[in-house]
């Protein structure tokens, strides 16, 4: 399914646990790692993605995990035109995703990388926060760090989110609402 401007619907995944480190997982047969993420099929709503996908990918069910929020909008990137497929119709151009922040509440060893028939993943590690940003590719950098900007207050409501590197703009700070 691609929109009418070229961009498939996705979901992208933060799962975090209890002390604020994030799931990092690497592509099968490849050297890259990245968040879970997956298509929205036509007539699903973003949130039954975000649970197909984390079935799918990681093996977990909203049991294993407590929902923390979701950006505000779709973040996109655009493919470099080397990925563009222009023989496709439609052509898709890039990906628009709305991204959930998870909480594991389960036992780590409920992670099953193979419970798909066709596994995304092979191997993956808790990372810090900001992590992510130096070993995703670049062309959907700027969307991690968005979410992971927009996220953090979730992920830290005490206002403890580690600093962001150098170039990267801190989180909002969350508004204080005063008890009468």
């Amino acid at each position: 399914m691609i929109d009418r401007d070229g961009f498939r619907p996705n979901v992208g995944i933060i799962l975090c646990n209890d002390v604020g480190r994030v799931f990092w997982a690497r592509r099968i047969n490849h050297t890259g790692w990245q968040f879970p993420q997956g298509g929205i099929q036509q007539g699903e709503k973003p949130r039954d993605a975000l649970y197909r996908e984390l079935e799918e990918e990681v093996g977990l069910g909203p049991q294993h995990v407590e929902e923390l929020g979701r950006t505000r909008g779709w973040l996109r990137y655009r493919l470099p035109k080397r990925f563009v497929r222009r023989h496709q119709t439609p052509v898709c151009i890039g990906q628009k995703q709305i991204w959930y922040l998870l909480r594991l509440v389960a036992d780590e060893a409920s992670v099953d990388l193979q419970l798909s028939r066709h596994p995304e993943f092979d191997n993956w590690r808790w990372v810090d926060w900001w992590q992510p940003l130096d070993g995703v590719v670049f062309f959907k950098r700027r969307v991690y760090e968005r979410a992971l900007q927009e996220l953090a207050p979730l992920a830290f409501p005490e206002g403890e989110a580690p600093a962001p590197p150098p170039g990267v703009r801190p989180p909002p700070v969350p508004a204080r609402t005063s008890r009468r």
